[in-house]
């Protein structure tokens, strides 16, 4: 490693799990070089903005970051800004036009140029690129984790080519790319090396995986060859798309041990006249029968999914049908998501655009239905006891909270719970669900005479 610089950077990651590999990836190449990495804002003399711009709120909430951040230029150490991610790729121009709080533009494609980037704002200049690189070699380098121990993300595949009429992601992170098999194997034995016990594989559409490169998805072979490693005890597997989802696919959380029964399949919605609409494959017959699959075929099976309302020319009689499809799913976790027009996109050109109070109305009516179903859920876990992820101490020094397998990072519930003995982030505990909410459960830690707890 050169020379400690004295310079420390603080890096704020916006938006998805993905966005979070390549925040982590960046803190890794700056350690590397010599910079330390602050949590702390204020003490930070450089900040990386990692930022989200998939939809309207996300674009607000970086925009607000870059503004809340460069008050650290008055207030604190910060000498430079530096905003990268999908906003600096969507909107290099504005943002150097527009937010002259901004001292560096990085794209998606320039995540290997950070250190440049930031070497640049160190020294009092400027920097704005945006290359056309579509190369994932920069997924190969180390990384500064930022998720709680026992647990990372890892990112098998980048981009996206399904062309969903309301996203604007292919034109921001390009066309679908999977890394190799090999080579994700390896990073997982690294992390593996680290004391991470759960990985959780994301792409933009990880039932894609392999197609690109081996001329068919390997989601499965990608699974099979995570499930050799021998410390990995959980691999759980993001963002399904309902159309790739195969008999085999299915199989893969029956055989493989390692791979919790928790499914993560976007739907986004259930008629099929407004699914032909937003260019989605597959029709809601289709997604019926898939989850119908999952719940026959894997046992204990927790689904998740997300929705759209508001999207135009969605009906009274479609948004009835998702209502009503709601219902009857009973799904164990969901999102809802309005609708956002976002420019460069089929829909946002449609016609039949539905009122943001309309689409409100809606999103309101499916959380009330959601959090009654989430906490009848939740009830019919009081009494049982689950292997739980230490993730840490709550806000409140009592309680300890992690998550079972059904409760991914960061997008759903915890359980917090009482230990007798004292415990350590990344360790496994047996868990007693005691008492049930909408989202989170509470629980006591169980011990049994032949050992306390597994490390």
């Amino acid at each position: 490693m050169e020379e400690m610089k004295n310079i420390d950077i603080g890096i704020v990651s916006l938006g998805c799990a993905k966005n979070q590999v390549d925040a982590e990836i960046m803190a890794g190449e700056l350690t590397a070089a010599g910079y330390g990495i602050t949590a702390d804002s204020a003490e930070a003399d450089i900040i990386v903005i990692n930022t989200c711009g998939f939809i309207d709120d996300a674009k607000q909430e970086a925009i607000d970051t870059i503004l809340e951040m460069a008050q650290y230029k008055e207030y604190g150490n910060c000498k430079g800004i530096v905003v990268t991610g999908c906003l600096a790729q969507r909107y290099f121009t504005d943002i150097q036009e527009s937010l002259p709080e901004a001292d560096a533009v990085v794209g998606i494609g320039g995540y290997k140029d950070i250190l440049a980037a930031v070497e640049a704002v160190v020294s009092g200049g400027k920097y704005f690129e945006v290359p056309e690189d579509y190369s994932l070699d920069y997924l190969n380098g180390s990384r500064i984790l930022f998720t709680p121990k026992g647990s990372a993300y890892l990112k098998i595949a980048e981009g996206c080519d399904n062309k969903c009429n309301y996203c604007a992601i292919p034109s921001i992170r390009g066309p679908f790319r999977s890394r190799t098999i090999e080579d994700i194997k390896d990073e997982a034995v690294r992390l593996a090396a680290e004391g991470v016990k759960e990985l959780v594989l994301v792409a933009q559409d990880t039932t894609r995986y392999g197609k690109d490169i081996y001329g068919s998805p390997k989601l499965t072979e990608l699974v099979e060859a995570l499930n050799e490693i021998e410390s990995i005890k959980w691999i759980r597997i993001m963002y399904l798309y309902p159309d790739e989802i195969t008999e085999k696919l299915i199989d893969t959380f029956v055989r493989c041990e390692k791979v919790v029964p928790y499914v993560d399949l976007p739907i986004q919605h259930i008629s099929t006249r407004l699914l032909e609409e937003m260019n989605r494959r597959g029709s809601g017959d289709d997604i019926r029968r898939i989850f119908k699959e999952f719940k026959e075929k894997v046992p204990g099976v927790m689904i998740r999914t997300s929705l759209i309302v508001g999207y135009p020319g969605e009906t009274e009689e479609d948004f009835t049908e998702l209502k009503d499809f709601v219902e009857e799913i009973k799904f164990d976790r969901m999102g809802i998501f309005k609708y956002s027009r976002e420019e460069g996109t089929v829909a946002a050109d449609m016609d039949s655009q539905i009122s943001d109070e309309i689409a409100s109305e809606r999103l309101d009516i499916l959380m009330e239905i959601q959090q009654g179903i989430s906490f009848r859920n939740n009830e019919k876990r009081i009494g049982k006891i689950y292997d739980t992820l230490v993730e840490g101490v709550a806000e409140d020094g009592i309680f300890y909270v992690g998550r079972t397998y059904a409760e991914g990072p960061e997008v759903d519930g915890n359980i917090y719970f009482t230990s007798e003995e004292p415990l350590e982030p990344g360790d496994f505990v047996k868990v007693k669900v005691l008492i049930a909410e909408e989202y989170d459960l509470t629980g006591e830690a169980i011990f049994y005479e032949e050992g306390k707890t597994e490390k």
